[in-house]
């Protein structure tokens, strides 16, 4: 049962690969490597700033989940000795490219973040982001994080925030509520146009939503299909205790969050000024990091 579960969430990641959503050039151009670059990071500033890649300069460093490969890029333009593994290989296609038209040079190989084909103790850091929520055994893939780290080695981890405003009002409040419009022909244009909201993407739920109503609304299934799209098989969020539970076997452990993306507040969300978007999304973001020291 979990290889099928695994399975299907490779089969969605290779035809939906992370991130290309945000780019409207044709995929793998150097123009929508450049725009996905962009809006990565105006709309998940906090980012360069929690990893600061210039400290991994001469560093081993190992991405689980590369996705497009920004995060990769920047590591490598650092100089770190970057190695990245994906489940798909759709994903490893795509950063490899990216790589080869800046000249750069990493390690991409496809990989199950649970059962990492490394030796003991090989990385000063193993960072993933946004990734692990989506594999079925999150806490294997941690303690596989752990076990590559060199001593003193450091983990990055986001992972989805259960106690965040995505998760508790807007997908399983406001959009619960929405759900239910999707019974109706005129559902999916009507959300549309209040939240703008993909309408290809709601004409899915819609017919998720009407082969099995009370599956699309179960709270598991509910949060899978609104997060990264229409079909994800898996996704599951974490509180800081429950997340710091899994980092049990690291010396120490310690919680960020960040990312309140302000288009999920109706109406005033696009109007917060930056400092407060910062101070609400300490408490309320979406992303949960992990930093932990081995």
């Amino acid at each position: 049962m979990t290889e099928d579960l695994k399975t299907r969430v490779h089969d969605f990641w290779q035809a939906n690969p992370c991130g290309a959503k945000f780019a409207e050039m044709q995929i793998g151009s150097r123009e929508f490597f450049e725009a996905v670059e962009k809006h990565r990071y105006q709309t998940e500033w906090h980012i360069p700033e929690v990893v600061q890649f210039n400290r991994w300069r001469d560093k081993a460093v190992l991405e689980i989940g590369c996705g497009l490969g920004t995060d990769a890029i920047n590591f490598a333009r650092a100089g770190a000795h970057y190695t990245g593994v994906d489940l798909t290989e759709r994903s490893i296609e795509l950063v490899q490219r990216r790589f080869d038209f800046e000249n750069l040079k990493g390690e991409l190989r496809t990989a199950d973040a649970e059962n990492l084909p490394f030796a003991d103790n090989t990385f000063d850091l193993v960072y993933s982001h946004g990734v692990l929520h989506h594999t079925p055994d999150t806490e294997r893939a941690i303690n596989e994080a752990h076990r590559v780290l060199k001593p003193n080695g450091q983990a990055m981890v986001m992972l989805y925030h259960k106690n965040s405003y995505n998760y508790r009002v807007n997908i399983m409040m406001l959009r619960r509520m929405g759900a239910r419009l999707l019974a109706f022909n005129w559902g999916p244009a009507f959300v549309h146009g209040i939240t703008g909201e993909d309408e290809n993407r709601l004409r899915q739920l819609q017919e998720i939503y009407r082969s099995d109503k009370s599956k699309l609304l179960s709270r598991a299934e509910f949060l899978s299909q609104n997060t990264d799209g229409a079909g994800n098989p898996l996704a599951r969020v974490y509180s800081r205790k429950e997340a710091l539970q899994m980092f049990s076997r690291y010396r120490e452990a310690h919680t960020q969050v960040h990312f309140l993306n302000k288009r999920w507040i109706p109406l005033i969300g696009r109007l917060l000024p930056r400092a407060l978007e910062k101070t609400l999304a300490q408490r309320l973001g979406w992303h949960l990091w992990i930093i932990a020291k081995k």
